[in-house]
């Protein structure tokens, strides 16, 4: 979440910068700021009553000593006890109602981040690889997969649901062969990583500090009852972030970065038409996540860097992407700057978003308190990033679509042969 003392000493420009978003946050910064005066107010209040009940406290005994009658001020001093009783707990109730406030308003998009209302006005930032010119009709992946018997979401559907996939044969182990890949790569001398295989399951206090939490509960599933606490995590950036949850990470361990493959669980129903097919956008989903944990001054620099490991996959694999900078419209709630890697799909015509690489500077890590110590030794708010590295099922898609051939096998790419025993299914 934003800083209270960010938000009072940047009002106009927290406010300009987020109706960028799209959604008026004005009223919701000057409820925060009011909260704030609130609070600050009880806080005055308390500290002068206590310290008239501290005077007076010790001025009793030399009254009693001279003979004073201290029957009228022992009654003021009740009466002040029990007003700062209640003024505590107005003040547990106010600062209640200023972080409920503050989780409402999303991250204040980096200056660098451009205007705009949505994906279409994303700036692209360059290319790699040219998209491959078919001299026959390319199929879809679901068409593909359904014709080798390797995708069977019919299947899944009736064992689960729509936006579930069942994989068989060479469709699971070209999926795990994607997940190797990704997590040998991120973890090789270049990338640095150290994987983490996290749980699948996280609660309600790891979903609060990512963001998650309060805003998007209706995408979560929620396990148990209605009242329960623990959730199907959306991506491994939620535990693996809350690693660090109320700690204090040592300057000399930092930068930290994580790959952690996991399953991802989301309800989100996705755009109508195209996206309800194939592998794109489903419920249920593989996904190798980076996780980085930095020193403020670093986070930037740590961006690039993070975004320069997810292109490396795709390039890997030979798979023609373009890097786009998402619009102040497109961004998400979290995040100040993100950086999205869009993959050809030659059944869409277009490139499609594969992997988000997001700075969110200290919003999460403000959420979550998580802290390291600055030059001086001082407990600061480190900054966390994350991005997709990158999603497994559409990079699957994208294999099936982009190495199909004329007589309806598909090359696998070289750098998955070693991980599927053989060079075409």
């Amino acid at each position: 979440m934003l800083d209270i003392k960010f938000i009072r000493e940047n009002t106009a420009k927290a406010k300009e910068r987020l109706a960028l978003r799209g959604t008026n946050y004005d009223a919701a910064i000057d409820e925060a700021i009011a909260l704030d005066d609130k609070r600050k107010e009880i806080i005055g209040e308390v500290e002068t009553l206590k310290a008239k009940k501290n005077k007076v406290s010790k001025a009793i005994p030399q009254m009693k000593k001279a003979g004073e009658d201290t029957a009228p001020i022992m009654e003021e001093m009740k009466e002040i006890s029990t007003r700062i009783r209640d003024l505590d707990a107005a003040l547990a109730d106010t600062e209640a109602k200023l972080k409920d406030a503050l989780l409402g308003i999303p991250n204040v998009p980096a200056d660098k981040v451009p205007a705009g209302t949505d994906d279409s006005q994303n700036p692209e930032l360059r290319r790699w690889g040219t998209p491959r010119e078919f001299d026959f009709e390319p199929k879809a992946h679901w068409d593909i997969g359904a014709e080798k018997g390797i995708l069977l979401p019919e299947v899944a559907g009736k064992v689960t649901g729509s936006r579930f996939h069942f994989y068989r044969g060479y469709g699971a182990r070209l999926e795990r062969a994607v997940i190797n890949f990704f997590l040998n790569t991120h973890t090789d001398a270049e990338g640095g990583y150290t994987e983490i295989l996290p749980p699948f399951i996280a609660n309600g206090a790891s979903m609060t500090g990512t963001g998650q939490l309060p805003k998007f509960s209706e995408q979560m599933y929620q396990l148990g009852k209605e009242d329960s606490d623990l959730y199907l995590i959306p991506t491994a950036e939620v535990p693996v972030t809350n690693m660090y949850r109320d700690d204090i990470i040592p300057a000399d361990q930092l930068p930290i970065r994580y790959a952690a493959y996991s399953a991802c669980f989301r309800r989100e129903a996705g755009a109508a038409g195209r996206d309800g097919r194939g592998l794109i956008r489903q419920h249920q989903f593989n996904k190798v996540e980076l996780v980085n944990f930095t020193a403020p001054e670093d986070s930037w620099e740590q961006l690039e860097n993070l975004t320069h490991e997810a292109e490396r996959v795709l390039q890997g694999l030979g798979l023609p992407y373009r890097v786009v900078c998402l619009c102040t419209g497109d961004i998400g709630f979290s995040s100040a700057c993100t950086y999205d890697i869009e993959v050809w799909m030659p059944s869409y015509g277009r490139y499609v978003e594969i992997s988000s690489c997001s700075n969110f500077l200290d919003y999460q890590a403000r959420r979550a308190n998580i802290r390291c110590r600055n030059a001086d030794g001082k407990p600061v708010f480190a900054h966390t990033l994350n991005g997709s590295g990158v999603a497994v099922g559409r990079t699957v898609a994208a294999i099936l679509e982009n190495f199909q051939n004329a007589d309806g096998s598909v090359t696998i790419p070289e750098a998955l042969r070693p991980f599927m025993g053989c060079d075409k299914i």
